[in-house]
């Protein structure tokens, strides 16, 4: 394999300090303040405590700021997995602690004509199919119904597809979804539960297909440079992959307000490229200074995006993947801490 230059001489420099990295990651764009400025709140964000909720918080905080707008921006989240109320509240975003399930709580939850939906479970759902039906199919529901005048983006995931060839280009908004395992059909079925409801209450419901957002700390990127830096070989069976930097994929969810409509509008979220498993455990190796390797064989598909008509609609993601890796080894280097929950994107059963 031919490294290029750049990957031969750059030392991995993070762009930002540690204590930064989220605020960072949620730097509004030139596009999303142009959709904010024609779109009023307030904003709920609904599952606010997980990997994505902080950071389209504050992307949303920080373009109203620059607008000289005070909309209110509400967070709302039991609270207990990866953020506390106080990353929210210390950046002037409002958060309520609720469960979402609990039918009381949701209903006593303030209107807002704009809801973005993150709720969601994926690991430990292998053995929990009761868990993952109450928060990926029955939690949507009850959402949907509370909210029945309010435009709605819901995020869902690219697995709600086949596998294709990497030769295809991925698969598009018009590819027939054909989930595989109990995880991808309850994705599914989270975007019928928002289409049916966008059907018969008439409310805008945009449905982001999103296949493997990354950061410093979480996502397909950090799973492959740990075993690169610890030297231990990277499974290619699963040998293409699409990923997207954070910042993007907020960006790109924001921006997909305007798409919303009833019917729902499915939209994929992802990177321009195909990305070749085995390549990437090469760059990370070159980047880093040391031996990358692999197990195993490319199987002949593999999940996979196609993001066209969202780079049309929202302009192509910012941040190159040269860029998220150098940036990645160097968090890493330095010590940097991670979420601890590998994506498993290697696996082909979808069970997680």
């Amino acid at each position: 394999m031919t490294v290029s230059p750049s990957l031969q001489s750059a030392p991995p420099r993070l762009p930002c300090t540690a204590e930064s990295v989220d605020d960072f990651l949620a730097r509004p764009t030139p596009l999303v303040r142009a959709v904010l400025d024609r779109t009023t709140g307030p904003f709920l964000v609904l599952g606010a405590g997980g990997k994505i909720g902080l950071h389209l918080a504050i992307m949303l905080r920080r373009t109203l700021n620059e607008l000289g707008r005070n909309d209110r921006i509400i967070a709302v989240s039991r609270f207990n997995s990866l953020r506390d109320r106080a990353a929210f509240s210390s950046r002037g975003i409002e958060s309520l602690a609720c469960d979402l399930t609990d039918p009381a709580g949701l209903a006593a939850l303030p209107d807002a004509p704009i809801v973005f939906f993150l709720a969601g479970v994926k690991f430990g759902t292998a053995s929990s199919l009761d868990l993952l039906h109450a928060v990926n199919i029955e939690l949507p529901r009850r959402v949907a119904a509370r909210f029945p005048r309010s435009r709605i983006v819901a995020f869902s995931s690219g697995c709600v597809y086949p596998f294709v060839t990497s030769a295809s280009g991925g698969a598009t908004e018009q590819t027939p979804p054909a989930p595989i395992g109990d995880y991808a059909a309850s994705c599914l079925a989270r975007e019928e539960v928002f289409a049916a409801a966008a059907a018969k209450q008439g409310n805008p419901v945009a449905l982001i297909r999103l296949n493997y957002a990354v950061e410093f700390r979480y996502g397909l990127l950090v799973d492959i440079a740990q075993r690169v830096l610890a030297h231990q070989p990277v499974d290619v069976t699963m040998g293409y992959v699409n990923v997207i930097w954070q910042t993007d994929a907020v960006a790109h969810s924001i921006q997909a307000l305007e798409l919303a409509d009833s019917p729902a509008v499915p939209i994929n979220v992802t990177g321009a490229e195909i990305l070749s498993v085995r390549d990437l455990v090469h760059r990370f190796g070159a980047i880093a200074g040391v031996a990358g390797s692999v197990t195993g064989f490319e199987a002949a598909t593999a999940w996979l995006n196609n993001a066209t008509r969202s780079h049309q609609l929202f302009g192509a993601p910012i941040t190159a993947i040269d860029t998220m890796m150098h940036w990645i080894v160097a968090w890493l280097r330095a010590g940097g801490e991670t979420w601890g929950k590998p994506t498993g994107f290697e696996r082909r059963d979808g069970r997680y």
